[in-house]
């Protein structure tokens, strides 16, 4: 039998972990509900924003929380510059060809930062990187504290632009019907670009959520949008809440499988949950039945 202390600890580190997977998926999610393609570069995007993050701190000094602003406008601009420029033109209308140019993408972003950067693992420090605070019993790193709430901000910006804005208005029109958003003067080519850019955006974030308490390597994305893949069809694929909830879910099952089975083993009870919810609610927690 497990301590209760224990127990408390293991439910809020992976709290912590799953808002930041939260946030990622939501970027995904956001992106799937408007375009319905799967981003195959979201976990390369991400790993481009880490190394942003990282060099932004090395050369420049710039505190990791100082560079939410500027590295989620950049990742802004560069995923709004992507849909616009390579995507949408690649694509010639046809879904299946966006899958392809993302996944190109995704091969292209991985080895021109393995060229750059090799296959060394960077992590940076700051005087809060080893910090730790009490909560009850549990002993949580500053990092995580700081990760978890800022990804439920971040979150419920997100939320608050797609429900309250009218740009969010003109995302949910494209999302539910394009050709009817066209006919009543909606650009959708720019919605597309938008909401793809409010995707990568996300990324800009997450990633100056995760690297005070991470690392980075050309490779580092590929667990993240594996996970964040695992969320969006868990929660409901482009349910937000879904995403959201998914995430929390994630992380917690994630931490009590660590606890049980081990670090190396602690990610079978999250495709054990996936297969189990495959099979008794296949639209997944939030989703809406075809």
């Amino acid at each position: 039998m497990l301590d209760s202390g224990i127990l408390f600890s293991a439910v809020l580190n992976g709290l912590t972990t799953g808002a930041v997977y939260a946030l990622v998926a939501l970027g995904l999610t956001l992106i799937y509900g408007v375009l319905h393609i799967i981003n195959f570069a979201h976990g390369a995007a991400l790993m481009m924003a880490l190394y942003g993050v990282y060099f932004l701190k090395k050369h420049f000094g710039l505190d990791p929380y100082l560079a939410l602003l500027p590295m989620v406008a950049v990742m802004f601009v560069a995923g709004y510059a992507l849909q616009r420029g390579i995507i949408n033109r690649a694509s010639h209308g046809k879904d299946e060809n966006i899958l392809l140019v993302t996944l190109g993408l995704a091969i292209v972003l991985e080895n021109v930062a393995l060229l750059a950067f090799k296959s060394d693992t960077h992590t940076i420090e700051t005087p809060y990187t080893l910090a730790t605070v009490a909560i009850g019993p549990a002993m949580i790193a500053v990092p995580k504290l700081v990760a978890f709430a800022g990804a439920l901000a971040v979150s419920a910006v997100l939320l608050w632009i797609v429900r309250r804005t009218d740009l969010g208005r003109a995302i949910r029109a494209v999302a539910r019907e394009k050709h009817g958003a066209r006919l009543v003067g909606i650009d959708v080519d720019h919605v597309y670009a938008m909401s793809f850019g409010i995707g990568l955006a996300c990324l800009g974030a997450a990633a100056c959520f995760l690297l005070p308490a991470y690392y980075v390597n050309p490779q580092v994305g590929n667990g993240f949008v594996l996970v964040a893949f695992t969320i969006v069809v868990l929660g409901g694929m482009g349910s937000f809440a879904g995403a959201l909830v998914g995430g929390l879910l994630i992380g917690v099952v994630e931490s009590l499988g660590g606890l049980w089975f081990g670090e190396s083993l602690g990610q079978v009870g999250i495709f054990l949950l996936f297969i189990a919810v495959l099979l008794f609610r296949p639209q997944g927690l939030f989703g809406a039945r075809a």
